[in-house]
């Protein structure tokens, strides 16, 4: 398990995630295109130059809460038992994750989460940050499930985790759709379409 954070460490996380949610509130208050890091820095009653110390712009702020929730399925993947297989692992990594709580940093169906999701199918500006975060936390999956089965070529693992995330994506995005803006559907419906998702990856997708 990693160390105890120490207080400047603490700090410096309590200032990111203050930046990150008053990214979020501006957004979903005044639309993603009246959204500044000037804004954001005073909504989160930093400095102004602070809000850059953390983040490049805009974007990337509002997509922080996404790449949290890839950031949890990865490591709650590496914890799995090793003698699970690796949709095993995921599946039970992504749900696990799922069930953070409601308010969880890093719960992929918090509110949220659920409102940054919402945001980028209302805001394509945010697209190509949203395939950054994306490639990254794929390339970051692809470098555990090759170290979990030891491959000495990542050709395997680099598929799987593009397919895994994507299936993912698609699960969302068909949870969400089931239900208005100001509605979360109900989290039982989207365990079950996970699971859907990764028998559907197991069984092979060849018809």
């Amino acid at each position: 398990m990693a160390a105890p954070a120490g207080r400047r460490e603490r700090k410096k996380l309590a200032t990111r995630a203050a930046l990150r949610r008053a990214a979020l509130r501006l957004a979903l208050r005044d639309g993603v295109e009246n959204v500044t890091a000037e804004r954001i820095a005073d909504e989160a009653d930093v400095a102004r130059r602070t809000f850059f110390n953390y983040f490049s712009g805009k974007e990337e702020a509002l997509l922080a809460t996404a790449a949290l929730g890839a950031e949890a399925v990865v490591a709650r993947f590496r914890a799995r038992p090793p003698r699970e297989s690796v949709l095993t692992a995921l599946r039970a990594a992504v749900l696990e994750v799922m069930d953070g709580g409601s308010d969880g940093d890093d719960d992929l169906a918090g509110r949220e989460h659920v409102a940054v999701l919402r945001l980028i199918r209302r805001a394509p500006s945010l697209l190509p940050q949203q395939l950054s975060v994306l490639a990254a936390q794929e390339r970051a999956l692809a470098a555990a499930i090759a170290e979990r089965l030891e491959l000495p070529d990542d050709a395997y693992a680099r598929l799987c985790a593009t397919t895994a995330f994507g299936a993912l994506r698609v699960v969302l995005d068909r949870w969400l759709e089931r239900a208005g803006d100001d509605v979360t559907p109900p989290l039982d419906v989207l365990r079950a379409e996970v699971a859907d998702a990764f028998a559907m990856l197991a069984g092979g997708l060849d018809r």
